[in-house]
Formats: structure tokens, sequence, C-alpha cells
């Protein structure tokens, strides 16, 4: 039976909802597994949900921002209470982000061949999401507590299909793009640097996941306004002010006794 668009979205939100519940009776050895045949499972349901609009281009970067977000969510499942009280809000955030990324990834997917007036709309929600995404991944991989190499390679490697996908949403071309792509590498190469210099920093979990999103917040939106011709100095200007706020918080919050 053909489904449109919007009921195709509806399940992949259901099943993949379904699925993350599922995981949750597993065995703790076996969870880890569970995730990445999820991820797997929301690719398929993604290209299943979004086939129209892709084919063997750069519409496949779609394909990034969902399948982090569940990686992200199903790790950050684990650092939290085992009560019902914060499980059950998480599965719901869950399931609405997933619909939100179906529409806004349809958007992209439907923008690469002709301009259409949720375009804007939809890069506003993508960023968002992008960023919450990019916060879920760097909690994780802090709470793994691992050697400083290990630590930066690891955080280098998650960030570059996040600003590759990021900075491709602004010229939506179909074709590989070699600025967009040294631009994402520019900018994992610094977050891997930023991975350093916190290894040194005495900040809790959090608040490192948090410098990390604002890096990924003026790194993006950076890099989208110069794509999109509006680097401006008033925007660099907005995007290092909110940068140095966040580091004065940090500064603050830290504890630098022994």
């Amino acid at each position: 039976m053909f489904l449109t668009k919007r009921k195709r979205f509806i399940a992949t939100s259901l099943i993949l909802s379904l699925g993350f519940l599922g995981i949750q009776f597993l065995d703790n050895q076996y969870r880890f597994l569970a995730i990445g045949g999820l991820s797997l499972l929301t690719i398929i349901l993604f290209y299943w949900s979004l086939y129209e609009g892709l084919s063997f281009n750069m519409t496949l970067l779609t394909f990034v921002l969902p399948t982090m977000f569940t990686v992200g969510v199903g790790l950050f499942w684990f650092l939290l209470p085992a009560s019902v009280f914060t499980r059950i809000p998480i599965m719901i955030f869950y399931g609405l982000g997933i619909y939100a990324l179906c529409l806004t990834m349809n958007i992209y997917t439907v923008s690469a061949i002709r301009t259409i007036a949720l375009l804007r709309a939809a890069r506003g929600v993508g960023f968002v999401l992008t960023l919450i995404t990019s916060f879920l991944v760097y909690d994780t991989i802090l709470s793994l507590k691992a050697p400083i190499i290990s630590t930066a390679l690891l955080v280098s490697a998650v960030s570059f299909p996040l600003f590759m996908q990021g900075f491709w949403t602004i010229p939506l071309e179909l074709e590989f793009s070699k600025e967009v792509a040294i631009m994402a590498a520019l900018s994992s190469l610094v977050m891997g640097e930023i991975s350093i210099s916190l290894y040194f920093w005495p900040v809790t979990v959090v608040v490192g996941s948090l410098f990390f999103t604002v890096a990924v917040y003026m790194l993006l939106g950076l890099g989208q306004a110069r794509l999109e011709a509006r680097l401006f100095s008033q925007t660099v200007r907005e995007y290092l002010f909110v940068g140095l706020l966040v580091f004065i918080g940090m500064f603050v919050a830290t504890h630098w006794g022994g």
C-alpha cells in the first residue's frame, strides 16, 4: 500500500521510538550492539522516507544528522539515572526529534533540486538539531575519559560529518564541493585542538560538552555565513561575543583547587 511522505515520516518516528524502547529490555552487554543496529535501521528508514529526492550524490549527507542523533541519544541514555521520570521524557524527545529530522531532511532534498519557501526555516531547525546532537555525542566522548590523543581523534572524527552536512545545507549542491569539505576538515581540526586544551582544564563533563557545543555553534555559524556571502564584521563580533561569554562562564564554574 502506498504511503504519503507524511505517513512515512510518522511511521519512521514510531518504529525507531519502539526500537529505542526495546533496547532497554536487553542486557547491558548487548545494548551497544543494539544502538549500532538501530543506527543502521535509521539509515534504512530515512532512505525509505526520502527516496524520491535521494541519489548517489551529496543528498546522502541527509543521513548524517538522523544517524548521529540516534547514536547520541542512545549513548546518552546510559548516563541517565535508571528512573522512569528521566527516561520517558527522553524517549518522547527522541521521537519528536526524529519526526522533525524527517521534515527537515525532506526540505533539504527537495531544495537541492528546486527552491522552496520553507528552506530557511529548515536550516534553522537543522542548525538547532545539530547543536543538540553535538552536545549528546561530545558528552558521551568526554564521559569515556579516554587518553588525550584518543579523545582528540574521536572528537575530530565525529565533528567532520556534522560540519560537512551543516555546511552543505547552505549551497545544497548535488556534486561534491571542495570548499565545503575543506571548511569541514578545518573545523574538525579546531574541535580536536579544543579537546586537547580542555584535557588540561579541570571542567566537568557537562561544562566541557557545553563548551564543545558552543564551539560548534561558532564554527558552523561563521562557516554558513561565509558560504552565504554574509560574513560581515557585525556577524563575526556576535559569534565571538557568545564564545567569550561561555569562556568566562567556564572559567568561573571551574574548581581550580587540588
